[in-house]
């Protein structure tokens, strides 16, 4: 993006091997510890979609090209109702993480003031003094590279922060929530000859101690993930392939996708030791730095049960690369930009988190009705999925799409047509739990 607005641009990359030859043997073989969510599944929602067609069509193009496919959430009606402004943005985009990557390698290497440093690793910002000081470029070995902006985009594991507060700025502001939950996942491909369409079931189930999904993706392969408390003493059991698949199928939405008889692609890919952090590069007294900012998951870094990280980063780049000129002089209107726009994101996914943490660990029963019932009723009406799909895409908050007299009317409608309706869990009971998965 900061190269297509005629930016010249080095990308330094410490990892020597990128996307793109070869998808199933980059998803499956490229051992990449630093970025363990890689091989996790992903759901890439509305903001993904909308800025790459805004930004770089040529992208979005070579994505669907390369197998991702689209999802509406009206699908799952079969017919869609009628057009509202804003229903052709409710779209998923279906596929692993590394054919974006690919899409977007391949994009990067055709734009001609970018250069790509591959296996170099950046060891050292350069810092002038000053009030705030002012980063001035990096250090790379013995070279040393300048810069009017410096976009710190290393991820949740970034050394800036520990770099700037050894160069005697401020220290970021960091706030960190521990998520307490753990992932589980494996990888299936429906067999060329075998069936290929599960029906019309939801792709989500729960138990009161456990969440299950699975994730259709890209060519003819899905995902089926579980999710529990760090502190399930089974946790460790469901490494094993046949004991995750025999808790899998006890849920109704991983059974119906197994049901197909499709081959499985991986072992069991756990993944724990989740939180969400918030780096603002920024405190009470302004900026911390100039001459730097940070972006993706250096910024704000949240567990992926939303589903929030590739849509957020890419709308953080999209305003940078939109005010870069601006940001280098004085980032404080990013910085104001981030809190007002991203930072909503991030608390609601740390107050999801804890009570998912907190529901998980005590094994609760579904008790709030009309919740259940908001929930349930969206898979019947399509102005209540229209509510639940603007909220999941990131659009409108939970109070702004459900908060309307139509949402009430739809859900006080769908309850007295159901009198008898009690909010319950579709998975197994504790104890069908522990007979299928040791302790």
């Amino acid at each position: 993006m900061l190269g297509r607005r005629g930016h010249t641009v080095t990308l330094f990359e410490q990892d020597t091997r990128q996307a793109g030859a070869d998808l199933d043997r980059d998803f499956f073989h490229w051992n990449r510890p630093r970025i363990p969510q890689a091989v996790q599944p992903h759901s890439l929602l509305a903001p993904v979609r909308t800025v790459l067609l805004g930004e770089t069509p040529d992208v979005y193009a070579d994505l669907l090209a390369r197998g991702a496919r689209e999802y509406h959430e009206f699908d799952w009606f079969g017919e869609h109702p009628p057009h509202r402004a804003g229903d052709e943005d409710l779209v998923t985009l279906r596929t692993r993480r590394i054919v974006l990557e690919a899409a977007l390698t391949a994009a990067v290497r055709r734009e001609p003031t970018v250069q790509v440093r591959r296996g170099c690793r950046v060891s050292a910002l350069t810092v002038e003094e000053g009030r705030p000081p002012r980063v001035t470029g990096v250090r790379v070995g013995a070279e040393a590279h300048e810069a009017d902006l410096v976009v710190d985009a290393a991820g949740r594991r970034s050394p800036v922060p520990a770099w700037l507060t050894a160069a005697g700025c401020r220290p970021p502001v960091v706030d960190s929530h521990r998520a307490g939950i753990a992932y589980l996942c494996r990888w299936y491909r429906l067999r060329a000859d075998g069936p290929r369409d599960p029906g019309r079931v939801k792709n989500g189930s729960a138990a009161p101690f456990a969440l299950a999904g699975v994730f259709p993706s890209d060519n003819d392969t899905f995902a089926v993930n579980l999710v529990l408390s760090t502190g399930d003493p089974t946790r460790g059991a469901l490494t094993d392939p046949a004991v995750f698949e025999a808790a899998a199928r006890a849920f109704p939405a991983c059974a119906a996708w197994l049901d197909l008889a499709a081959e499985p692609q991986s072992a069991v890919l756990p993944m724990a030791g989740l939180d969400n952090r918030w780096t603002a590069l920024t405190d009470d007294a302004g900026p911390v730095v100039t001459g730097l900012v940070n972006a993706g998951d250096s910024l704000i870094h949240t567990n992926p049960t939303l589903g929030h990280g590739v849509a957020l980063g890419l709308r953080a780049a999209q305003h940078l690369a939109a005010h870069a000129d601006e940001t280098a002089e004085d980032p404080t209107g990013y910085h104001a930009w981030a809190a007002r726009t991203l930072r909503p994101c991030f608390d609601a996914q740390v107050t999801s988190d804890r009570a998912n943490a907190e529901r998980l660990a005590a094994s609760s029963p579904l008790t709030d009705r009309r919740a259940a019932a908001l929930a349930a009723c969206a898979f019947d009406d399509p102005v209540v999925m229209r509510a639940r799909a603007q909220v999941r895409h990131l659009l409108r908050t939970p109070d702004e799409a459900y908060g309307t007299d139509e949402v009430d009317r739809h859900v006080t409608a769908w309850l007295a047509a159901r009198p008898d309706f009690t909010p319950t869990h579709d998975g197994p009971t504790r104890d069908q739990w522990d007979a299928l998965v040791p302790g």
